[in-house]
């Protein structure tokens, strides 16, 4: 394995370097950030402003609904509070998936939460966090140690959850990264967000950096954005592993990019040399094809912005460093319907 990364990673290197050595400047950073792709609303759009502070504490959330809830598909039932805790994580669908290790399921308090809370037990993860399932271990293990070791944060850094993910990393054991790589590496990743291209697209709200669809049919302009929401606004609070996402792109959007996918456009590498021709994986480089096209986005961002420093990201950097975010728009779309 360790001769596999080698090469892989000398080649693609020395390809990445020598692309980049004719190409055109690298794009600039002075543009905002695609505040869209981290669950961020645009800086410039205007707030509520904030209630002066009265000097008495805010009353405490109320606990979690102990009603049991059910899903399609099944008998189980769960409460919210078995949903939503971090220590046990509810498993609608046991017999989906291998038994889960202990750390996938429970965690280690205080820091290390159970990874099939984020992540989900099939591992596809949701818009506002990474698809793990089927990633290569040797990979997983590798994010892991960069988050732990301070090269891998996020260009926004309103981000929580990838704080919370480097405080975990930084508190797994050797073990705990060993067996929670073993097992997504086992699951077989399979699309779950659905792309449509559109001019407008219905107005949402954002809350936990995911959008949500807004009742009634308003719409709005798309602009410059993915809109990446559940299929199902309830089922994605239950964390319903057979719900999935649908993602709005801007029209010709996927064309674009699976032109720049193919050829690179003069301004970066055809992705199948590296991520494989069919774009789901190549040795320990992972796969892309279909999963969230808002993670991919901020993915390319946080690299060409120097976010992502650890191990593989040289071979990244030149590629990303001439790409607009329009091109990472496109690039992101068109991958994500791949793998169908």
């Amino acid at each position: 394995m360790h001769r596999l990364v080698t090469a892989i990673g000398a080649a693609c290197l020395a390809i990445a370097i020598g692309a980049s050595a004719g190409a055109q400047a690298p794009a600039t950073s002075s543009s905002p950030s695609p505040a869209w792709a981290y669950g961020f609303p645009p800086a410039d759009v205007a707030r509520p402003p904030r209630a002066p502070a009265s000097g008495t504490p805010p009353a405490p959330a109320p606990p979690p609904d102990p009603t049991p809830r059910q899903i399609p598909g099944t008998t189980k039932t769960l409460s919210m509070a078995q949903v939503r805790d971090y220590w046990d994580v509810g498993d609608w669908f046991p017999d989906d998936h291998p038994p889960m290790p202990t750390v996938v399921v429970h965690g280690r308090q205080p820091h290390v939460r159970g990874c099939a809370m984020c992540h989900m037990p099939n591992g596809k993860g949701r818009p506002e966090n990474a698809p793990l399932a089927g990633l290569n271990a040797g990979y997983f293990v590798q994010q892991l140690l960069d988050f732990k070791n301070g090269r891998r944060a996020s260009a926004d850094a309103r981000k929580a959850n990838t704080a919370t993910m480097i405080e975990a990393a930084k508190d797994m054991t050797d073990e705990e990264m060993k067996s929670s790589a073993a097992y997504f590496a086992s699951l077989k990743y399979t699309p779950w967000v659905t792309v449509r291209e559109a001019a407008d697209v219905p107005k949402t709200r954002i809350t936990g950096n995911v959008f949500f669809r807004l009742p009634g049919s308003e719409t709005e302009p798309i602009g410059n954005r993915i809109i990446e929401m559940p299929e199902d606004a309830e089922r994605f609070e239950l964390r319903d592993p057979h719900s999935g996402f649908i993602a709005y792109v801007p029209p010709g959007s996927i064309k674009r990019g699976g032109e720049l996918v193919a050829s690179g456009g003069g301004k970066t590498l055809p992705c199948g040399i590296c991520h494989g021709l069919d774009l789901q994986g190549l040795g320990p480089v992972p796969g892309i094809a279909g999963r969230s096209p808002s993670y991919i986005m901020r993915q390319l961002w946080d690299m060409q912005q120097g976010a992502r420093k650890g191990e593989w990201s040289p071979l990244m950097k030149p590629v990303v460093d001439h790409l607009t975010q329009e091109d990472m728009l496109a690039i992101a779309a068109y991958v994500a319907v791949q793998g169908r």
